[in-house]
């Protein structure tokens, strides 16, 4: 080895491991590109490695893909912009290749370089190069060839400029589906590039051809080109071209090009503005609410809120309000749960006379659905209602839907609605909660589920903040010290976890009286994970309570811990004693 001349021995190295059989080897090699180049030197690797990197035809999809990815980043290793040109030829071999992340990071590398080439360089390597790909026989390079036009196209001479939109056009009616699909997906990024005339006159032509295409695959890219085109053409000339193509998309045979509208409806509506939306986007947006497919009244039902926003109360009540109503009886309960995640936010837009007699019938049927999912979606927006109706009104209905989700058989739906309460908490208030929810919050406590329990001790914390340490005292500090006597080990671990979270919001005066005697007490439990848990929650309290009873009361009691026949419980306590020891230290 030491005979080989020390600059060779990078690419020696290189070309070794790039031919082992080994991949990981080839990976490390294609990664360690920018290392190789900076020890080769600037005119070496242009000299040397660029071309041995576009001879390399690797097998392997994933060295291809660091490769690609790699080449992006490779201008200042070739010595700048003036010498980027170099780099294109491997990334155009790249383009070619079956696997499509490869070409996709070859066709972004490409576009990341070509937005820096000098404009001569565009003209004489890159256009060429674009051409090359567009014209070539197997369908990858032409699908690849889509994703660059729009850097080609700004910088080029006229005459260059008509056959790039010509080439696009044919790219377009291109025999493979694969072609026309990658052509509609770039037609926006196109389209933002053309000069307003050429869009109005050549794109729209190319736009109208995808429209029509036979293959479902392909129209339905189209309906994303509709709201990119929208935003480039005038209001009038969107209304003329964009908007009869929306509404016959709407009645679309193929049920994916209809959800791909009802997906994208609302950046259509942006598109075409407020009026057309109001006169004739309104029927085709009825028409996907009632679609005879699910998936396209799921999405359809998704946007309901949104849509109603560019409309008046008037035309919402008039035309969506019916099709809300249906929706909310639908045979698919995804569809009713889509509908119970936004129809909340119609609240605002309705206001409040039009909520209670119109609104309020769905949303309380919604409540007693059969499916948790859908309930749940209903209150977990309940304040966007509450603040247009207020509480009274949704209290009645509400309490019931609530108890009956909080002993729902699965337990992942008693977690949601715990998460919850302390957002009904504030909105139904102190006097509300204290009747009504009080009891379920200390159920769960007693869950069989570790999880439930866990986010029930979170849950009396939070409570505790929202209505103050004086209402903690009185309705949760003595329910919840009572239940430490619990025969099961399981549920005292709950109580005392409580505690640890109840002190710091209770205070130092609270937890001194109430409930640190009940910590210390259950020190003398039978069971060990009861033992060290208690040594965890005296180490917590440590900074909360005076010094004075830190050395009265919390120390003698772990110093008795820390000598228990128990390895685990005597660590813990340990582990309190080096705390406690600190904070003397620091005060």
């Amino acid at each position: 080895m030491a005979m080989i001349d020390e600059p060779l021995y990078p690419i020696a190295v290189l070309i070794d491991e790039l031919k082992n059989e080994d991949i990981q080897l080839r990976l490390n090699s294609i990664r360690r590109l920018s290392t190789i180049a900076r020890a080769l030197g600037e005119e070496r690797t242009r000299k040397e490695l660029i071309p041995f990197l576009s001879e390399n035809n690797d097998d392997d999809d994933e060295v291809l893909l660091a490769m690609a990815e790699e080449l992006g980043v490779f201008i200042p290793y070739v010595g700048g912009v003036e010498y980027a040109n170099v780099l294109l030829p491997p990334l155009e071999t790249l383009c070619t290749v079956e696997e499509t992340c490869v070409r996709d990071k070859a066709v972004e590398s490409l576009c990341r370089i070509g937005a820096q080439l000098r404009e001569q360089d565009l003209v004489e390597s890159f256009i060429p190069l674009v051409k090359r790909l567009a014209s070539g026989e197997w369908f990858a390079a032409r699908v690849s060839s889509c994703g660059l036009f729009h850097i080609a196209y700004p910088t080029a001479p006229d005459a260059l400029k008509t056959e790039l939109r010509t080439i696009y056009g044919q790219l377009c009616q291109d025999d493979m589906p694969m072609v026309r699909r990658s052509a509609a997906t770039n037609l926006g990024k196109f389209a933002a590039s053309v000069e307003a005339p050429h869009l109005k006159v050549d794109i729209m032509s190319i736009f109208d051809d995808l429209t029509q295409d036979d293959q479902d695959s392909v129209r339905l890219l189209a309906v994303e080109g509709c709201a990119a085109l929208g935003k480039l053409l005038e209001p009038q000339d969107c209304v003329a071209h964009i908007l009869p193509v929306i509404v016959n998309f709407s009645q679309d045979k193929s049920w994916r090009v209809r959800y791909m509208v009802a997906n994208q409806l609302y950046e259509l509506c942006e598109a075409v503005g407020p009026e057309p939306t109001r006169s004739d986007l309104v029927p085709a947006y009825v028409r996907l609410l009632r679609d005879n497919e699910a998936e396209v009244r799921i999405a359809a039902a998704g946007k309901v809120t949104k849509f109603c926003r560019i409309l008046n109360p008037e035309l919402t009540i008039q035309h969506i309000l019916p099709c809300v109503k249906e929706l909310s009886t639908d045979s698919s309960q995804h569809v009713r749960s889509a509908l119970a995640s936004v129809i909340m936010g119609m609240a605002p837009i309705l206001g409040k006379d039009a909520t209670i007699e119109q609104l309020l019938p769905i949303f309380l049927s919604l409540l007693k659905d059969e499916f948790p999912d859908v309930r749940l979606n209903i209150i977990s927006k309940l304040d966007q209602v509450n603040q247009v109706i207020g509480i009274d009104l949704l209290s009645q209905s509400l309490l019931p839907a609530i108890v009956e989700l909080a002993e729902d058989r699965h337990w992942r739906v008693r977690l949601a609605i715990i998460e919850y309460i302390p957002l009904l908490a504030s909105q139904l208030g102190v006097g509300f909660f204290d009747d009504k929810l009080g009891a379920l919050c200390m159920q769960w406590l007693k869950d069989k589920v570790y999880s439930i329990r866990d986010a029930a001790a979170n849950n009396v914390k939070r409570l505790a903040e929202e209505f103050g340490p004086d209402w903690a005292m009185q309705h949760i500090v003595p329910q919840v010290l009572d239940m430490i006597n619990n025969p099961h080990y399981l549920y005292r671990m709950t109580i005392l976890h409580a505690i640890s979270l109840l002190a710091p919001v209770m205070g130092s005066d609270i937890t001194c009286s109430k409930l640190l005697p009940v910590v210390i007490n259950a020190s003398k439990d039978r069971v060990p994970n009861i033992k060290f848990n208690v040594a965890k929650v005296l180490q917590s309290l440590i900074p909360i309570v005076d010094q004075s009873v830190v050395e009265k009361t919390i120390r003698p009691c772990l110093v008795e811990l820390s000598e228990d026949p128990d390895v685990d419980v005597r660590f813990f306590a340990g582990q309190a004693l080096e705390s406690s020891d600190q904070v003397m230290m620091s005060s």
